[in-house]
């Protein structure tokens, strides 16, 4: 198949730090598959980052570029999709403003997770006209690109529905400008922190794909297991063990039902059982340990990559917006 016949996938990530297994597990390792059968789109969304981190905009810099050299040291290829910066590439800005026109303000209203992070992060002000805005921002990213498929989760669906809705007022309006974006659902395991809530930068909980493996061997071997098994002799629950989720996520599905089972009967220790997941995890961000090196010691071969997939996302959104503001009027 050629590339004009691949359909167009587009995804984001926001530069709010430096990657955890979390955000491997739930965008880039599908990330990495896609790129070898679409026409990939992937974006570090920076204008999303500042509508939570506007206190504190001076570090996203340093963060965009920690982001850019995990997307490449993890294996993305420049040579099989775009990658770029989101606030250097301004038709997402104009694309955002023109739909923020017609977007009845109760469908922001009604938002899970508008409310659902305020809660989570009561530190922080999120009664802001931006935050309420990021769904009509998140619609413009797919659609600048005319993108056919979403990668999310479960929990995304909600935005994606919504960003299906905006594009059908637009094209209701306007003509048939945008395809309606598919929503790919992904299998997204929900892994625990090292103090066994969710893995989050904000809960101080993450194991970073930039730790070295002594971090990882550190964080992994201090968590709390199953707190049934306060003795070496006492039987676990493989299901309500915060580390087991991390072995759902690297370990291989027939060595998982091994140390389930031992952990039921207790035949196994949870020092013996985190060790497996650790070994797993060294093993396997070895090449992206070692590509990291290369890429932070060569700053300036990311900002060309990126440079270069700026052009490239910029030329395909200069056309799209010629089009939209032929159909408006504009």
């Amino acid at each position: 198949m050629s590339e004009q016949q691949k359909k167009i996938v587009f995804s984001g990530i926001r530069p709010t730090g430096v990657a955890h297994l979390g955000n491997y597990v739930g965008a880039l390792r599908n990330w990495l598959k896609l790129q070898d059968q679409y026409r990939c789109y992937y974006c570090i969304v920076t204008w999303h980052a500042l509508s939570s981190e506007y206190m504190n905009s001076k570090v996203l810099k340093d963060y965009t570029f920690e982001v850019a050299v995990d997307l490449l040291s993890i294996g993305l290829n420049p040579e099989k999709c775009v990658l770029f910066i989101q606030s250097d590439v301004k038709e997402h800005a104009e694309l955002h403003l023109l739909l923020s026109m017609i977007i009845p303000l109760p469908w922001l209203e009604r938002v899970p997770t508008f409310k659902e992070f305020q809660k989570e992060v009561p530190d922080k002000d999120l009664s802001t006209y931006g935050f309420l805005g990021y769904p009509v921002l998140q619609t413009a990213d797919i659609i600048l690109y005319k993108a056919e498929i979403v990668p999310v989760g479960e929990d995304q669906a909600f935005h994606l529905e919504l960003a299906r809705e905006i594009t059908r007022r637009f094209n209701r309006y306007y003509g048939d400008v945008f395809p309606e974006p598919q929503i790919l659902l992904t299998e997204i395991p929900k892994l625990a922190g090292t103090d066994g809530r969710k893995m989050s930068k904000s809960y101080g909980n993450a194991i970073f794909l930039k730790d070295s493996p002594q971090v990882i061997r550190q964080k992994i071997s201090t968590m709390i297991t199953d707190t049934r098994r306060k003795r070496r002799t006492d039987p676990g629950v493989p299901e309500d063990c915060p580390v087991f989720t991390l072995h759902k996520a690297f370990v291989a599905k027939n060595k998982q039902e091994e140390l389930a089972r031992d952990c039921r009967a207790a035949a196994l220790g949870c020092l013996d059982c985190k060790k497996v997941v650790i070994d797993s995890l060294i093993q396997l961000f070895e090449p992206y340990r070692e590509k990291r090196k290369y890429y932070e010691k060569h700053p300036q071969v990311v900002r060309d990559i990126y440079e270069e997939g700026n052009k490239n996302a910029r030329q395909a959104a200069q056309k799209t917006m010629e089009e939209v503001r032929a159909a408006i009027g504009l």
